[in-house]
């Protein structure tokens, strides 16, 4: 018991007994701070570092994409290599504008003067002594007998008159039909068939004849063919006789 109160008398605060007994402190508050949003929870420490460690890519470390200078590893200019072969054509493009006019060129020579004749006439006049039968589809037909040709303007070995001097011309054709055969005779400006000369088959024989007028441009040819449809096509002639006549002369002149 002795023991006791000694121990009781060491809790007893010093003092006196009547003293009042000091204020407590005023305990201080720690403030929070908002670590994460509403709907957001906590995380630990510790599942941090997992996520970080398990390559999460909301975690993953930051990608370093190294920048490097071309310049410099650019070598030197290589060699010139072959030349390709030649692409497709393209397509053509349109017109383009009109250009401006160039200059005016010099003056030519002066060409040699032409006859004066042959600048105002030009008449022929051909026959066929021989007979002829038309054996292919469309048949050229000759003349062998020149009456008037005047400066040489009717071809007597291609049979076709060429126009040197334009204007408006006359032509005429005469032929003898044969018994019992047709006769189909075309005359011809260039390759154009411009008139027909037709006669039916018959038992008698007769003269048939054609003429027009035509305006030929220089370079135009005046020519006669024969055209062989079913039937045989013939006209017809003697040695002694001159049936098949071609004639043409200029009327007017386009210069005049």
């Amino acid at each position: 018991m002795s023991a006791v109160i000694p121990l009781l008398l060491l809790l007893i605060p010093a003092g006196n007994a009547d003293s009042q007994p000091e204020p407590a402190l005023p305990r201080r508050r720690l403030a929070c701070v908002r670590c994460c949003g509403p709907s957001e929870q906590p995380v630990s420490i510790f599942s941090q570092r997992s996520a970080r460690m398990s390559g999460h890519p909301q975690y993953s470390l930051p990608k370093i994409q190294p920048t490097i200078d071309i310049t410099i590893l650019k070598g030197e200019k290589g060699e010139m290599g072959e030349r390709g072969l030649p692409g497709a054509a393209g397509k053509a493009g349109e017109r383009g504008s009109r250009g401006l006019s160039g200059r005016k060129g010099q003056k030519g020579q002066a060409g040699p003067q032409g006859h004066p004749c042959k600048q105002l006439f030009a008449a022929f006049s051909v026959g066929r002594r021989k007979a002829l039968h038309s054996s292919d589809y469309f048949q050229h037909v000759t003349f062998d007998t020149e009456l008037v040709n005047l400066y040489q303007h009717f071809n007597m070995f291609s049979g076709k008159f060429f126009c040197y001097m334009p204007g408006i011309y006359y032509f005429s054709l005469n032929v003898h039909t044969w018994n019992f055969k047709e006769t189909y005779v075309h005359l011809m400006r260039n390759e154009q068939a411009v008139a027909i000369l037709y006669a039916q088959p018959s038992d008698r024989s007769i003269m048939q004849s054609q003429s027009l007028m035509l305006d030929l441009q220089e370079g135009d040819e005046v020519w006669v063919r024969m055209f062989k449809r079913e039937r045989e096509n013939a006209i017809y002639s003697e040695e002694s006789d001159l049936y098949i006549v071609f004639n043409g002369h200029l009327i007017k002149p386009a210069l005049e």
